[in-house]
């Protein structure tokens, strides 16, 4: 097997098709050199140069093996560097989960955070509800995920990213509407709600329970994602309680209404990691974060 010292001293030699430039060029003696070249035409079992008193020519052979020779030579001196960059989190591979809510909530933002502290560092998105992202953390698939509470803290820990309002939506010319206050929990009593599965979107199947007299006869429909939540209501098949973010969806024929000031900032988002995450990558966000006061999110 050839070494990394004999392929630089092929590429001398072929670059400057000299022997006596190419010594001078590696800062050392034509007899060592010339040694070099022979180890590696052993070991690579061709005749690389045509040599003789007056003049030094690369063979077909060697003229190929100098573009691959020149690769390897630049993929072992780019490999330290690439380590010593991975190493502190300047390069590599991030995934990220996130929860289709902070897709039009948070997500952009962290992201802008993510190309400014880590501008080499490739970035693998993938959408889940929070139990799939906790499972894909547990499993090592994910980096980190932008999801819900409660957080098991024996197994991961986590930053809080962002706090929001629990607004409810209604159809655009529901009697809701015209309240002139916030809705209140009775005024929601015997009407259609659009209702979050108890399975896949617990965290706000938890959240309408506690603001609203649900029974099972309110219940017009189960489902489990915002936007599908939004566009029921605009088809007038009951009222909904969403994050406040989910105006930004642009969904026409609904009102967004405010609730009571306890629901000002109950919509939580955090960013949750495994205990022990060895990418230096998800320590350098999260000191970004720390720094950023976007996401400087008060406690309800």
């Amino acid at each position: 097997m050839f070494t990394l010292d004999q392929i630089r001293s092929f590429i001398a030699v072929a670059e400057e098709l000299h022997f006596g430039r190419a010594a001078q060029r590696l800062n050392m003696t034509q007899p060592p050199l010339s040694r070099q070249i022979q180890k590696l035409e052993k070991a690579v079992g061709v005749r690389l140069f045509e040599r003789d008193n007056r003049k030094v020519v690369l063979t077909i052979a060697g003229t190929a093996f100098l573009e691959d020779a020149r690769s390897l030579l630049g993929s072992a001196e780019q490999a330290p560097i690439t380590a010593r960059r991975v190493a502190r989190g300047q390069a590599g591979l991030l995934r990220i989960g996130f929860t289709a809510a902070s897709g039009f909530s948070i997500l952009g933002q962290l992201l802008a955070v993510v190309e400014d502290a880590l501008p080499d560092v490739d970035i693998d998105l993938r959408e889940m509800v929070t139990r799939e992202q906790l499972a894909a953390l547990s499993a090592g698939e994910l980096d980190i995920a932008l999801a819900r509470p409660p957080v098991d803290h024996k197994h991961f820990s986590s930053r809080l990213l962002q706090t929001e309002a629990l607004r409810l939506v209604a159809p655009e010319r529901h009697p809701l509407t015209e309240l002139e206050r916030p809705i209140e929990g009775k005024d929601l009593s015997g009407m259609p709600l659009i209702m979050y599965s108890p399975l896949s979107a617990r965290y706000f199947y938890d959240l309408a329970i506690r603001h609203a007299p649900i029974q099972h006869g309110n219940v017009a429909h189960t489902v489990s994602q915002i936007v599908t939540t939004v566009s029921l209501v605009a088809a007038g098949r009951g009222v909904a309680f969403v994050p406040e973010s989910a105006s930004r969806l642009g969904i026409e024929g609904v009102r967004h209404l405010q609730l009571p000031a306890s629901a000002d900032h109950a919509v939580e988002l955090h960013a949750i990691w495994r205990r022990g995450q060895r990418n230096p990558a998800v320590h350098v966000l999260l000191d970004a974060v720390a720094k950023n006061s976007t996401f400087d999110a008060p406690k309800a």
